[in-house]
């Protein structure tokens, strides 16, 4: 074992995505649930021992969830709302992740600024918590019999606090006195199972600007939390940016140890004189947890010695700048990936390496190392000489491309597009439509693998592709939907499926990362200058529209969405990344529109997630983001609908930037949070039209006719019906055929009723 090396938490999926399916097998009532809990003993013993033959000296427990550690605190502070109240065990925690027949599931957001999603805990100032420790303390002694001693991880109060939802209308801080008291219980729990407990409190909310009233509860909550008991070793722990308000208020409390990323936090090397006179443990984040690439041992080495300048060596620990949930398990299954570009990258199971070795030169120095680790070092620094130079990397065309653009924006004003394309388009108020996706059934995906792993010639796939487009045109049609989409039968992800089609990506066989519950995706990976060889959607965009006399939406995923979602070169900046894949989206805009494509879509779920979590940064990104996506249809006529897709978003505070985005129509995810989002448009005075979902997608349930009746007039309350479309409130990609049938045909007769009751 190497001694002072750390890690945040561990991925849990399993690196064949065994969790997943387990679940979903169980979802589909094929198995049992101890069926999924073998699946889970099974995961967590190997990625202990995973953390364990890597040398790793602070191993954790709890990181570990059946769905996700949000969830798991509500459950353990007991705040399950009424709903679900009089069910048990895991038909209740499945039926607060994915709703059942009488209730709708609890909403669900991204995690700061990354591609996680966590489930929001609903509070009320009547809710009664107590203490339910059984998951906690079952999984630390489930460590123990295998013989190890691990640290416990859990959401710190505070971020639970500020990242749940008051039902009633309150703010959440209200019920801290309520909440820390359970938080005291179960740190009173904890202290009877050791001698010495070191247990992890994550508080990525004090990465944030904190309002003064959330800064004022961080002393009276540690000082009450690290008074508990003296067998308990603290350690709250930040990750993503700097949290040096939170850091010098932490200093003056009893905690062990303070986590700091120090590769995302600049700033947080502003507080070393501060942490060095207090004499608290360090937990320095300088291996990337975010990120892919391998990383350069010798800079990590000159970010330690430059923190032992101020901290003593020996109250520093080696540690993942976050949670190694956002990266891939492990690039032992990456058997087809081309060897120069594998040797650039590190997953989860190769970042425990670098941690110890990192750790043994930092502590030891290098003519302390073994022949074995001398070698890998070794081979670390060819590694990252070869990134550098590669000629895989550059793309002198590219980049004169980029320098010579001339062109940011489209031809013509909002309200000059409008008049033209509804003329052109002829389409009703409160328009029906879905965002994209139809379900991905195991026959396409089957088709799919089998063509990839060339066992499955090119005509007969796309006969296969071209079969489900023309059933899936087929039931719009005979649904009433008025403007349809292909369905998207062709692509495994909607980000990944460009990337393996631009110039500059690489892809990965097994690179899964978890997204929510058992919802996984594999980003690609821009290593290089990006460009667009050949069109990527237009064949068969054109033949969907060939069957059909119905408007065909022609689908693209938008250049920042690519960007956040992919793992991205970490040696240019993240903005002229944008601006590159910016102009490979625009070429597939205009070739859409030259083969007749009337309304194009360019998503960008992701583009809220993109944001820096300080305020001070956000100008900036929001300034390219916003450029990247107006270049990306710069060459959209006026007579072009340009449609956008946004995901889990609040928008109260860029709905400014959305209207500078100038898409003439934009659906967002409403579902789950009622017409309150939809406010914010009716307040500014939004002009563009806007499809608000109207029923939610995450959930297997089917919404009756009546319901999304009255979800359309409470959106009337808001927005006049000729800026309406309806659709549900994502893709249907995750869906079975049994439940989107329905739900779109409810949809579509909802509308013939709302309409014939406004004339």
């Amino acid at each position: 074992m190497s001694k002072n090396t750390y890690v945040v938490g561990f991925p849990r999926i399993g690196e064949q995505r065994e969790l997943k399916f387990a679940l979903e097998k169980y979802w589909a009532k094929k198995s049992s649930f101890s069926e999924v809990e073998k699946v889970a003993k099974t995961l967590k013993q190997r990625h202990w021992n995973y953390q364990k033959d890597a040398g790793i000296e602070y191993i954790s427990t709890n990181d570990f969830s059946f769905y996700d550690n949000m969830l798991d605190m509500a459950v353990t502070l007991n705040a399950v709302p009424k709903r679900f109240a009089h069910l048990q065990g895991e038909e209740r925690y499945f039926a607060m992740t994915r709703g059942n027949k009488d209730a709708v599931a609890m909403e669900m957001t991204k995690w700061f600024n990354t591609n996680y999603h966590y489930i929001v805990p609903e509070l009320s100032l009547e809710d009664e918590y107590k203490l339910n420790a059984d998951k906690i303390i079952s999984e630390y002694k489930e460590a123990k019999e295998q013989g190890l001693t691990c640290k416990i991880n859990i959401i710190g109060p505070l971020t639970f606090l500020g990242l749940c939802k008051r039902v009633d209308g309150g703010d959440t801080y209200e019920l801290y006195s309520k909440v820390l008291a359970v938080y005291e219980d179960l740190l009173q729990e904890i202290a009877k199972l050791d001698e010495s407990v070191t247990l992890q409190i994550d508080e990525p909310i004090f990465v944030k600007d904190l309002e003064t009233t959330v800064l004022s509860l961080i002393k009276p909550t540690y000082d009450k939390l690290a008074n508990v008991s003296k067998n308990i070793k603290i350690a709250v722990v930040t990750y993503f940016e700097h949290s040096c308000e939170a850091t010098k208020i932490l200093l003056h409390t009893p905690i062990w140890a303070l986590g700091l990323d120090f590769l995302y936090g600049q700033e947080n090397f502003d507080s070393l004189k501060l942490i060095a006179k207090s004499d608290k443990t360090l937990i320095a984040g300088v291996v990337d947890g975010r990120n892919i690439w391998k990383n350069d041992i010798e800079k990590s080495i000159n970010i330690l010695n430059n923190i032992a300048l101020h901290v003593n060596k020996n109250n520093i620990l080696v540690s993942s700048s976050c949670s190694l949930l956002h990266v891939p398990f492990s690039l032992k299954y990456e058997e087809k990936m081309d060897p120069e570009i594998k040797n650039w990258l590190s997953y989860g199971v190769e970042k425990l390496d670098e941690i110890s070795l990192i750790s043994k030169i930092f502590f030891h120095s290098k003519e302390a190392l073994h022949v074995n680790d001398l070698e890998r070092l070794e081979a670390n620094k060819k590694a990252n000489i070869s990134r550098k130079t590669s000629k895989l990397i550059h793309d002198e065309e590219v980049q004169a491309r980029v320098s010579g653009i001339s062109q940011y924006e489209r031809e013509g004003k909002y309200e000059q597009r409008i008049q033209l394309q509804k003329a052109k388009l002829q389409y009703l108020p409160l328009a029906t439509t879905t965002i994209g996706s139809f379900p991905q059934t195991p026959e396409i995906r089957h088709a799919r693998r089998e063509y990839k792993n060339g066992n499955l010639d090119e005509k007969s796939y796309k006969n296969e592709m071209k079969k489900y487009i023309d059933d899936c045109v087929s039931f719009q049609e005979e649904c009433g939907l008025e403007i349809l989409v292909h369905g998207e039968p062709e692509r495994n992800d909607m980000v990944e499926y460009f990337g393996e089609q631009l110039q500059g990506y690489g892809f990965s066989q097994n690179g899964w990362v978890q997204s929510y519950g058992s919802r996984c995706v594999k980003p690609p990976f821009i290593y290089g200058d990006i460009s667009r060889p050949k069109p990527m959607t237009v064949d068969w965009i054109t033949y969907a529209q060939s069957k059909t006399d119905k408007i065909m939406k022609g689908m693209l995923t938008g250049p920042v969405t690519i960007l956040n979602w992919s793992f991205v070169r970490d040696d240019m900046e993240r903005s002229e990344v944008s601006k590159q894949i910016a102009l490979g989206i625009c070429d597939e805009v205009d070739d859409l529109q030259k083969a007749g494509i009337k309304i194009i879509q360019v998503d960008e779920a992701a583009f809220k997630e993109g944001y820096p979590l300080r305020k001070a940064k956000v100008q900036e990104y929001e300034d390219w983001a916003v450029r990247d996506f107006k270049l990306s249809v710069s060459c959209a006529k006026q007579e072009t609908q340009i449609h956008t897709h946004m995901c889990y978003s609040e928008f109260n505070d860029i709905i400014a930037t959305i209207e500078a985005m100038d898409a003439d129509v934009i659906s967002i995810e409403t579902a789950r949070s009622g017409n309150e989002l939809l406010k914010i448009f009716a307040k500014v005075g939004y002009k563009q039209e806007v499809g608000p979902g109207v029923y939610d997608i995450h959930s297997p349930r089917i919404p009756s006719v009546e319901e999304i009746v009255t979800q359309i007039h409470s959106l009337l309350e808001v927005l006049p019906k000729e800026q309406l479309w309806i659709n549900p409130d994502c893709g249907l990609k995750t869906r079975k055929w049994e439940e989107v049938k329905p739900s779109l045909k409810n949809m579509v007769e909802a509308v013939k009723l709302v309409r014939e009751t406004l004339g």
